[in-house]
């Protein structure tokens, strides 16, 4: 059987879609997807990717959000120092054992991000 091969890329709404993929490149290092053949696409490292659907009604991520990105990275104790000092609010903090360190924050447009390093 043929599979897909990984995550190829992410597509949704947005009411500002140039200041919000600046917003995620500033903060996420997450490079805006390219307009033509010499601006490189933003690249991942290699590793698990989750994909699971949820219920409806699950409290996991706010209700009236159809989504909640989750990325992975590498020190997430230093991602997060990051983000604070640029103001950006950080929540639900946990570990997992055997999976990893999560923590919580949202876009300017009050999108659902799960940061995660692996254990």
């Amino acid at each position: 059987m043929e599979k897909v091969l990984g995550f190829g890329g992410f597509f949704f709404r947005s009411r500002d879609p140039a200041a919000l993929a600046a917003w995620y490149e500033t903060h996420l290092g997450i490079a805006p997807a390219p307009t033509d053949m010499e601006t490189p696409p933003w690249r991942s490292a290699e590793g698990v990717v989750v994909f699971a659907p949820f219920p409806k009604d699950t409290d996991y991520f706010p209700p009236d959000r159809a989504f909640m990105l989750n990325f992975r990275v590498a020190d997430l104790a230093a991602m997060l120092a990051q983000l604070r000092q640029a103001g950006i609010a950080v929540s639900h903090e946990m570990t997992m054992e055997g999976i990893g360190r999560f923590a919580r924050i949202h876009d300017p447009e009050g999108n659902p991000i799960e940061l995660w390093e692996p254990a």
